[in-house]
């Protein structure tokens, strides 16, 4: 046997759901250039967890089950409350509260496809709504409940802040939705589906993807994104910032990424996104340090943006907290997460890999009498 670090290179399943081939992203073989601009987030959930897109009646359908089980427990939000707001990150809560959830659910366990595939719905209603709900409860705010007239983007936006998103902050917030959403078989979707190979339940499933989605070098990138930029201050800023760090060499996060190498085809979208909202809220400074630093970065190293780098300005320009960038992510994501538990259920094996043992060999158990002092 011979190890791969972190799995580089290793086909570890099949899979329906989504595929990177070429540094072409694609959704049950849809182009995520053809996504972005055209389809609603709840399309695109009902195409990763049914493997096709959604006639008209269909769509109706999913989006008033996700708007029927948008409310979440009351329990949840007194948890909320019972935290040191000041030491808590929003993914800690995020996971905390997932796992929560599957403690007021009668089918937590019932591992039917019926029973999974109403789970599946609950999670993807609620997750929105417990992101929404800590961020108000931790300033004090009274939680809003979603309404059953607004789409998935515009309910995000609306129960974070208790105002109706314009028509552009609702599109970037929807495009974001739809590009995060899968990414064939990333550390936290892998994650997922090893947790469910035991016939796991599915709340068990997300609530570690949400722990492997929580580090730095996946989905808390752009939340280090928005750090960078915060430090660097102005435009006129980027270029010693940037030439120190490489320096250093230090990782500038936001950049590069494990399974393309010609650039991630998410990051366009993203990134007229963020000119257009920077300039619409008068803050066009983040999207012009944002395209400095990549203009410096792909100077001296052959590294392209990835999606997070653009979705920091995105976000920032929303008004929304830094903090919260990473659990928008799993808002997002879920959807992607619930579609690759679903698929491994139906053709479920066992993921237990081997590994290449490098430690001492041959040794002999002394007695504890005969190791000294």
């Amino acid at each position: 046997m011979t190890a791969t670090r972190g799995l580089e290179g290793v086909v570890a399943t099949t899979s329906s759901v989504s595929s990177i081939i070429d540094d072409t992203l694609t959704y049950v073989g849809y182009n995520i250039d053809d996504l972005a601009v055209h389809a609603s987030f709840e399309e695109v959930i009902y195409l990763l967890w049914h493997l096709k897109l959604p006639t008209k009646q269909q769509l109706a359908e999913v989006k008033q089950q996700l708007a029927e089980n948008a409310k979440i427990p009351q329990a949840v939000i007194e948890h909320f409350k019972s935290y040191d707001i000041d030491s808590v990150h929003p993914m800690a809560a995020l996971r905390t509260a997932v796992s929560l959830l599957g403690l007021f659910d009668e089918e937590a366990d019932v591992m039917n496809p019926d029973a999974n595939y109403r789970k599946m719905i609950r999670l993807q209603a609620q997750i929105p709504t417990i992101v929404t709900t800590f961020a108000r409860v931790r300033k004090g705010l009274d939680p809003i409940t979603p309404r059953t007239d607004l789409t998935m983007a515009a309910n995000f936006l609306y129960t974070l802040t208790g105002e109706e998103p314009s028509e552009i902050a609702e599109e970037a917030f929807n495009k974001a939705l739809v590009l995060h959403a899968d990414h064939e078989l990333n550390a936290s979707t892998f994650t997922a589906r090893v947790c469910v190979a035991t016939l796991s339940d599915v709340y068990s499933g997300v609530t570690a993807a949400i722990g492997a989605l929580k580090g730095p070098l996946h989905g808390g990138a752009n939340e280090a994104v928005m750090k960078m930029l915060t430090e660097i201050g102005e435009v006129e800023n980027a270029e010693s910032y940037i030439g120190e760090k490489l320096s250093n060499k230090e990782k500038i996060m936001g950049f590069g990424h494990r399974v393309y190498r010609n650039g991630d085809p998410r990051a366009k979208h993203l990134k007229e996104m963020s000119e257009k909202l920077s300039k619409l809220t008068g803050e066009s400074k983040w999207y012009e340090m944002s395209a400095k630093v990549e203009e410096i970065v792909t100077s001296e190293k052959p590294l392209p943006p990835n999606v997070d780098f653009y979705s920091a300005s995105v976000y920032h320009s929303l008004g929304i907290d830094h903090d919260l960038f990473t659990p928008i992510f799993a808002v997002s994501r879920v959807s992607g997460w619930l579609a690759h538990i679903r698929e491994q259920y139906e053709n479920n094996r066992l993921i237990r890999p081997r590994a290449d043992y490098t430690g001492p060999d041959m040794q002999v158990y002394v007695p504890l009498e005969q190791r000294g002092k």
